[in-house]
């Protein structure tokens, strides 16, 4: 448990980085053009850190409950049927989770084999932006794991 939270925040901070990063690089092609220059990068390197941030903090955000979350369920049931809502819907979202991973790694392996980028001027090789998808559902598959794994634990108190 400790291991996937480790796991999970270190995904948070360098989410966060990519973040910053992306902020620093629109600023800076912000200032670049009003200057009268123009660069031909920022925008797709802003988006390749922007995805890649949103699914390696997907792992942290379900751990502290960040998702959207409709909770009357949770409010109305107590027991033995709250709980089999939880597992339910840790259930469908592991399942969910790791299904798109597992397309997600298609989508990044055609692109390694094959080469492919962008069809920008730039023409960044698109893996990086494909390996996203994977890597942070699959760690969040994981994180759901953990969280049933914590309901559980509840339970037998």
């Amino acid at each position: 448990m400790r291991a996937i939270d480790a796991l999970g925040l270190l995904c948070a901070v360098a989410a966060a980085l990519m973040l910053t990063v992306a902020v620093l690089v629109v600023s800076f092609m912000v200032v670049h053009r009003s200057l009268g220059a123009s660069a031909f990068w920022e925008i797709e390197l802003a988006v390749y850190l922007m995805v890649g941030a949103i699914f390696l903090a997907s792992p942290y955000t379900l751990r502290t409950k960040g998702h959207v979350n409709v909770d009357l369920l949770d409010i109305l049931l107590g027991g033995r049927a709250k709980r089999a809502v939880a597992y339910g819907t840790a259930a469908v979202g592991c399942a969910v989770c790791l299904y798109l991973a597992w397309h997600g790694w298609k989508l990044f392996h055609e692109a390694w084999v094959t080469g492919e980028t962008s069809e920008s001027m730039w023409k960044p090789v698109r893996w990086p932006l494909y390996l996203a998808m994977p890597v942070g559902l699959a760690l969040t598959a994981l994180q759901y794991a953990a969280e049933v794994w914590k309901i559980g634990a509840r339970g037998q108190r």
